[in-house]
């Protein structure tokens, strides 16, 4: 029985579809798992491994490299506050403790009432506005702790949803052209491809 829901579990095999190589899908099928469940879950990486023919320790070596994948449940926000050299000049490490004391948990922990995991980041590239803050990997442009306690209070409130949609989630406008192509097609280019490798190799 597949852990993923039934259109993300469809999403997962068109996906695996568009690699020659089943184990080339791993990164997108994580964040596939991770819109569904925030984190991505034992099930999850176990359906993962099986979708790519990898087995669920080569899929959790791989997701514990990447930053943007996590392996324990986190808030529904996401915040990193990034402390590298430019952001760290213009007050990233006060922010990042005002953070902490707003959102009344340590740096890498998430709040009492599930909402907010706060992170220390590196480099989010957009050091013309710092300090840097992300949630949920979207720039809010957040860079004083007065401005950092109205984006809390909007996030709570809900006035926010449409731009910060909850973590795990990277798009929610789904693309209806760039790659698509008929499975039957794919497969016959694939064995075409393998037979002519045959006989070269002959």
């Amino acid at each position: 029985m597949s852990h993923l829901r039934t259109e993300l579990r469809q999403r997962a095999e068109e996906i695996v579809g568009l690699y020659p190589s089943r184990r080339s899908a791993m990164l997108p099928l994580l964040h596939l798992a991770q819109e569904q469940d925030g984190y991505l879950t034992d099930e999850a990486m176990a359906e993962v491994a099986e979708l790519t023919g990898t087995t669920p320790a080569e899929v959790r070596g791989t997701a514990s490299f990447y930053d943007m994948f996590h392996l324990e449940p986190v808030g529904r926000y996401v915040v990193g506050v990034c402390t590298n050299i430019a952001c760290l000049l213009r007050g990233g490490e006060e922010l990042l403790a005002h953070a902490s004391q707003v959102l009344g948990c340590a740096v890498g922990g998430t709040s009492d009432d599930g909402l907010f995991t706060l992170e220390e980041t590196e480099c989010l590239a957009d050091c013309n506005i710092a300090p840097v803050v992300q949630v949920n990997h979207r720039y809010v442009r957040t860079t004083t702790p007065e401005a950092f306690d109205g984006l809390v209070e909007d996030l709570r409130a809900g006035r926010l949803d449409h731009d910060v949609p909850p973590h795990g989630t990277l798009i929610r406008v789904r693309r209806s052209g760039g790659l698509r192509a008929d499975a039957s097609e794919i497969a016959a280019e694939r064995a075409a491809a393998r037979e002519q490798r045959a006989a070269r190799e002959q």
